[in-house]
């Protein structure tokens, strides 16, 4: 699979997954956007644009904090946009607009923000060093870069059963980027190598206890790795998913299944 065909497949995966990707099994999203919002430096005044924004958590949760600044979402998934737009109506969050975009060809003037954020998105891009490059030189100088990206052993052990079982069914996994940036050296090396200054990397643990197997199959189901599961067959799909859920079911407790979700928010200025 080439790059071209690679990012026609993600955006059909978010395409598909968005009506269901703000579901409460996955909220660990916009709680993690509420805590970025919360970490940026801001006045209120600023102009911010947030990269692979989705369902528009993050660009959402800043624009609460802008009494007199403006938040632009951009995403190449007409689907995750139509999700953002709808929630902005219905949280009557005016300062706020969503722009359907490929993030790795922006068409914006340099300089022109005062920060630039990308939530749970740059590592869908091969060459983070060239996208997170690109973000910087949208910001104007002593503005701020934020990201935030799952930490290394996210999702353990639940995400590694799943793995595993769908190598038994020959099913290819796309590429691993994500991993560069799972760990704290990682975030502040991407940083870096693009010139960004004055680097903080925060972990935080976003889990939670899931009710049942089933709401791991919700995991797995409404966000990016339906990609994966739907190589298989419609035969071979249901067959996976029961034999993964038996033994998810094994890992309950009487809180639940722990969904852990290590997450990295990495900080700097241009």
């Amino acid at each position: 699979m080439n790059e071209e065909q690679r990012k026609i497949t993600i955006k059909e995966t978010f395409d598909n997954v968005s009506r269901e990707y703000d579901s409460n099994v996955l909220r660990f999203f916009s709680e993690s956007a509420k805590h970025l919002a919360s970490i940026l430096p801001l006045r209120g005044n600023e102009r911010v644009i947030d990269i692979a924004t989705g369902t528009g958590n993050a660009a959402l949760a800043i624009a609460t904090h802008l009494p007199q600044g403006y938040v632009t979402g951009v995403d190449f998934s007409s689907g995750m946009l139509e999700e953002a737009r709808r929630k902005a109506t219905l949280q009557n969050i005016q300062n706020v607009k969503f722009i359907e975009m490929d993030m790795q060809s922006m068409e914006f003037t340099a300089a022109q923000f005062d920060v630039a954020t990308c939530a749970f998105g740059i590592f869908f891009v091969d060459d983070m060093d060239t996208q997170l490059s690109h973000m910087a030189k949208m910001v104007k100088p002593g503005g701020t870069i934020a990201i935030c990206n799952f930490q290394e052993a996210y999702f353990y052990p639940l995400r590694d059963l799943m793995i595993k079982r769908l190598i038994n069914y020959n099913v290819q996994q796309p590429p691993q980027t994500w991993k560069r940036i799972g760990t704290d050296t990682g975030c502040k090396e991407l940083f870096e190598k693009a010139g960004i200054r004055n680097i903080k990397v925060e972990q935080k643990n976003m889990g939670y206890f899931l009710s049942s197997e089933r709401e791991w199959w919700d995991v797995i189901w409404n966000a990016g790795f339906r990609r994966m599961v739907s190589q298989l067959h419609p035969s071979d799909l249901e067959r996976f998913r029961q034999e993964h859920m038996q033994e998810v079911a094994t890992l309950t407790t009487k809180e639940g299944i722990w969904l852990d979700i290590g997450v990295l928010y990495t900080t700097g200025i241009k």
